[in-house]
């Protein structure tokens, strides 16, 4: 537990679900926390329950990821906040699910846009503050959907694959600048991401299961880098 404190670690998509999870965990495990969301509402909502749950230093703000504007304002709010950043946890994502021929355009950018184009703009502002900070870690929150395609998911698989490539390709360019990175790839989540959620709860993934995952890669010595994990229920239904 003592191992992250003192730590700053900003969690995108931190209002609910896998996101909401992780800051949970991170502020019981003594780490100060930045939460974005696309609402001011929910992010104040989140950031009051946080507190009152864990006792944490936790903030949050507005932020739309597809938007390298909004994710400078929140970096900037980060470092106004608590002084900078050690910890990138890139979870906030989208899913349309329709077959190809109904998918449009639209549909195909708010998915890109939001599942790597948002990392992206996240990655490039944590890199620029890890440098002066001597360190830092960076975690992806992908899917299984990024080595497994299924009908209906042309964007989000799309998304999710090209997460992969870019989660490893920015790990072979920040690892000697004392910058690990690793990508965490979930199957099954009981969130409200998934339709029918609340009833898979007795075999689905749970929120909090990723999250201690997260807690774990962070307190994994710096020696020792798990670049890529799957994550699957134990007991899926038949």
């Amino acid at each position: 537990m003592e191992k992250l404190s003192g730590k700053i670690c900003l969690v995108t998509g931190g209002t609910r679900g896998i996101g909401r999870a992780i800051a949970k965990t991170l502020l019981e495990d003594g780490a100060s926390v930045v939460i974005c969301g696309r609402s001011q509402n929910f992010v104040d909502r989140a950031v009051a329950e946080l507190q009152s749950e864990t006792g944490g230093k936790v903030t949050g703000k507005a932020a739309d990821v597809r938007s390298n504007a909004d994710v400078g304002e929140l970096f900037q709010f980060a470092d106004a906040q608590f002084g900078g950043v050690d910890v990138l946890v890139n979870n906030a994502g989208v899913g349309v699910f329709r077959p190809i021929w109904e998918l449009t355009v639209q549909d195909w950018l708010y998915t890109i846009e939001t599942n790597l184009t948002g990392v992206f703009y996240c990655c490039r502002e944590a890199l620029s503050r890890f440098e002066s900070r001597g360190a830092g870690y960076i975690i992806n929150i992908s899917s299984l959907a990024g080595k497994n395609a299924f009908p209906g998911g042309a964007a989000y698989n799309a998304s999710k694959f090209a997460l992969t490539g870019f989660s490893e390709a920015v790990m072979l360019d920040a690892r000697y600048r004392n910058v690990r990175v690793s990508y965490i790839m979930p199957g099954s989540v009981a969130t409200e991401f998934s339709p029918g959620a609340e009833q898979g709860r007795d075999w689905k993934i749970w929120p909090e299961d990723i999250a201690e995952i997260v807690g774990m890669l962070l307190r994994t010595p710096a020696r020792t880098l798990i670049s890529r994990l799957e994550v699957r229920p134990s007991l899926p239904k038949r």
